[in-house]
């Protein structure tokens, strides 16, 4: 918890700061429809991979994507569709402060998580293979 008003000293708090304490630093607002479709209560929740966000602020306002990755040392997340080009060509992900974003779509596939947020678990869809098809006898001397 910052204990100072000093800009200072909030700076070198959030710099100085040990893991455990800069796990709040990765939050993000949830969007308000997904809020009502599944009942949380809070207003921010940890930003995490596999979650889809939005972007507010930026040159990459309205710009959305899944989260690649979580940088908990920097607070900044990295989106798949933030993208840039260096010299030689090669793409590199760019970053984006946590708070500057909104969460639009939350993966639940964590029993934890879902627990924490009071939400029923939603399983991830496995694809299942087609029903192989029972050969009638006549259909077996009609391809011989």
């Amino acid at each position: 918890m910052i204990q100072s008003a000093k800009p200072r000293k909030q700076r070198k708090f959030r710099f100085t700061a040990p893991m455990h304490q800069r796990q709040h630093f990765a939050h993000s607002h949830i969007d308000e429809a997904l809020k009502g479709k599944l009942g949380i209560k809070k207003n921010s929740v940890e930003v995490r991979k596999g979650d889809t966000v939005k972007i507010m602020v930026g040159s990459a306002k309205g710009t959305s994507g899944k989260v690649t990755s979580v940088s908990l040392r920097t607070g900044r997340i990295h989106i798949d569709s933030m993208t840039k080009k260096n010299a030689r060509g090669k793409e590199f992900g760019k970053s984006v402060n946590a708070s500057n974003v909104y969460i639009t779509d939350m993966d639940l596939s964590d029993k934890i998580r879902a627990a924490k947020l009071k939400v029923q678990v939603i399983p991830k869809k496995k694809e299942e293979p087609a029903p192989a098809k029972k050969e009638t006898a006549a259909e077996v001397k009609a391809t011989l």
